[in-house]
């Protein structure tokens, strides 16, 4: 007779050396000491699941049901098995979780082998829900992003000379750490959560400022090196778990006070991880607990730079030739015209460009709804002060790390010490010609799509005496032009004076510590009313 799979992993069974209760929603089990303790995996009740138990008092047992359940490696001999909260216990991420001892490495590998057999057979299968649904493996992230995009990015940031790029990124890591060091009334203690923990730097950050425990969440195969990077700081790895797997899928076995992340990426909103972060809150935070960053904004000033126009434009010139080996290409020159200027270019440029003051969109990370950043409309109004052809609209964002303690900023504002994000500036095809004193108005619309990014609608309008002019752009913000140069020393050719240093209110450059530790950054003259109107 042939046996299935299930029946074989059914007749499995394992000796556990000890089990012992991290909490229980219901009554300790207590387990005898001189009998080993059995974990069996089985479906007899028609539901798959995994029961604790001794064979001298079967009336002694711990089950978990598989539907639900989480095996988490906490060492080579040690694991976790937690169970998500039933649907009247929403306060609490879990219902029960227990700390599981094995004889030896290779005795925890055989049952994590077994584990995941069973849970991929409830997933193959499908499990009747009380209200009749089907359970699946689809999460949230899954519904919404599509799976080559996903792939493609987390073989990205599964790759040790990414993580350099932003490590070596000495104003983004040189802030998170001094926010995190000089903030350690907050972390000192407490439960902390790094969603996206990439190399698990700030997870090691969080554990130097006295952080109880952390919980580094990371997807992707860097969690294989965060562990290797962690254990080799034996001060901190035994308050220090990673946990591979996505936010919007895992579970812990205890809720945070604090949420430590880096979700930004081009224009802030890129990558669409912030909507990770934001489901992070709402699964792990404790109600009011922090979250670093806690504050996003995005800065928008229309600009002037005639060599950027023309060397975009100039890209399409290829496409006019009539005889390209006898061939005509103009009929693609539109579409190839449209195409260069549908890319936002991503470089660092030079504050003068910036025709009019910045204006500011605010993201509350503590308390936006994901479905919030789905779509995002910004109405634009400026008013130039001088006579020139504007070019189109440049972008950068900054975050804020309100600890209680000292609030900080990172800002990727122009004339600031350049960082891996640079600056953004969608260009549109058609400049507008304005006036000393002239009002420019508009509206700047993100649209997020399945492949981790956004589409930018950008429309400027501008009247000069009787004629409204109008330019509209579509551009990709997951297809940009890296034209990541230093910013470019622009003679006053374009009409710029050199007293046109525009910036943004509140965004000051970082004036550097002599002995070239920490970037220091001032506070804003208005930062004690910023902070209270958040």
């Amino acid at each position: 007779m042939e046996v299935t799979g299930k029946q074989k992993l059914k007749e499995n069974e394992f000796v556990i050396l000890s089990i012992s209760e991290v909490s229980s929603a219901s009554s300790s089990t207590s387990f005898s000491k001189d009998e080993p303790i059995l974990a069996r995996f089985g479906s007899g009740s028609g539901v798959s699941d995994l029961r604790f138990d001794q064979k001298s008092d079967s009336s002694a047992n711990i089950v978990f049901d598989l539907r639900n359940s989480q095996l988490l490696r906490l060492g080579p001999a040690e694991s976790l098995c937690i169970s998500e909260a039933s649907k009247d216990n929403k306060e609490r991420g879990y219902s029960r979780g227990i700390s599981i001892q094995f004889k030896n490495d290779e005795d925890s590998r055989a049952f994590h082998c077994a584990f995941e057999q069973w849970k991929t057979e409830v997933v193959v299968q499908g499990s009747t829900l009380p209200n009749g649904a089907v359970s699946t493996s689809t999460s949230k992230f899954d519904e919404k992003i599509e799976a080559s995009s996903a792939k493609m990015y987390f073989h990205y940031y599964g790759q040790l000379l990414h993580q350099q790029n932003m490590l070596q990124d000495f104003v983004r890591t040189g802030t998170y750490y001094a926010a995190v060091i000089e903030n350690r009334a907050d972390f000192l203690g407490r439960v902390v959560v790094d969603v996206g923990a990439g190399s698990g730097i700030l997870s090691l950050f969080a554990a130097q400022a006295g952080a109880k425990h952390v919980y580094a969440v990371e997807a992707s195969e860097m969690a294989e090196y965060a562990k290797k990077l962690i254990a080799g700081n034996p001060t901190l790895s035994e308050r220090i778990t990673v946990i591979k797997g996505k936010v919007e899928e895992v579970e812990l076995p205890v809720k945070a006070d604090i949420l430590i992340s880096e979700p930004m990426g081009t224009l802030l909103v890129n990558e669409r991880m912030l909507e990770s972060y934001v489901i992070a809150r709402d699964r792990f935070l404790v109600p009011n607990g922090k979250m670093f960053p806690t504050v996003g904004r995005i800065h928008m000033a229309p600009f002037s730079d005639e060599y950027l126009y023309m060397e975009i434009a100039n890209k399409a010139i290829f496409w006019q030739q009539q005889s390209y080996f006898g061939v005509n290409l103009t009929p693609l020159q539109r579409s190839a015209s449209e195409g260069y200027f549908s890319q936002p270019v991503v470089d660092a440029f030079d504050p003068r460009l910036l025709i009019a003051p910045a204006i500011s969109h605010v993201i509350n990370f503590t308390s936006i709804k994901e479905e919030d950043l789905y779509e995002i409309e910004i109405p634009l109004k400026f008013t130039s002060p001088v006579s020139t052809r504007v070019h189109g609209l440049a972008c950068w964002f900054d975050v804020l790390f309100n600890g209680s303690t000292v609030p900080r900023w990172l800002t990727t504002a122009p004339g600031a010490p350049t960082t891996h994000w640079y600056q953004l500036r969608c260009v549109l095809s058609q400049p507008l010609y304005v006036m000393p004193g002239q009002e420019i108005t508009g509206h700047f619309r993100l649209v997020a799509h399945k492949a981790q990014s956004y589409t930018i609608h950008l429309t400027l309008s501008a009247t000069v005496g009787d004629m409204l002019q109008t330019s509209s752009g579509k551009l990709d913000l997951k297809e940009p032009y890296y034209r990541m140069s230093q910013p470019q020393a622009y003679s006053l050719a374009q009409d710029q004076q050199p007293n046109q240093l525009l910036q943004t209110p509140d965004i000051l450059t970082q004036p550097w510590v002599e002995d070239g530790s920490v970037p220091v950054q001032q506070p804003s003259p208005n930062h004690d009313a910023e902070l209270h109107s958040l």
